[in-house]
């Protein structure tokens, strides 16, 4: 990273082709996964750039192989709170102090799946494709199965 720049999130982004994630027996189709984490120093004012770079950057493939946003696909979004994207090793072990505090990375967690939820609904071909936005639940474990379109993982930090 650039010298005195500070990450504020972390996204792990995966193209998938079909996912599903079993805690709340919850099927989403083809689009994006996003695993969202959020660190000290993280705002508000962070959310509209992640969410316009995130629904916005070419991962998705259409049928004949071309790269498009998952706006333009047009596909389905599942939103994950992964807070180990903020770890770091020490030692044998884990540490994850950089993160920020559990109430301000719910509030930050529920205004960026709103953002994307908004983006989404404001989006005539999302709307007309009936796509949608699902998301896990901040603060708890979560099981999940995805179906991936080859290996085609990117990490994006704010």
């Amino acid at each position: 990273w650039p010298e005195g720049w500070r990450i504020s999130a972390r996204n792990l982004v995966s193209a998938c082709t079909c996912h599903y994630k079993f805690a709340h027996r919850v099927e989403v189709q083809r689009g994006l996964v996003i695993y969202v984490c959020f660190f000290k120093g993280a705002d508000k004012e962070l959310l509209p750039k992640m969410v316009n770079t995130l629904l916005n950057v070419k991962l998705s493939e259409t049928e004949n192989g071309k790269h498009v946003s998952v706006l333009d696909l047009p596909g389905d979004i599942l939103i994950i709170p992964q807070a180990t994207l903020g770890g770091r090793v020490k030692g044998r072990n884990m540490q994850y102090h950089s993160n920020c505090g559990k109430e301000e990375g719910l509030e930050l967690y529920s205004l960026f799946v709103s953002l994307c939820e908004k983006e989404l609904a404001a989006n005539s071909k999302c709307t007309e494709a009936g796509v949608v936005v699902e998301h896990g639940t901040y603060g708890n474990r979560q099981v999940l199965k995805l179906d991936t379109n080859g290996p085609y993982t990117h990490l994006i930090a704010f």
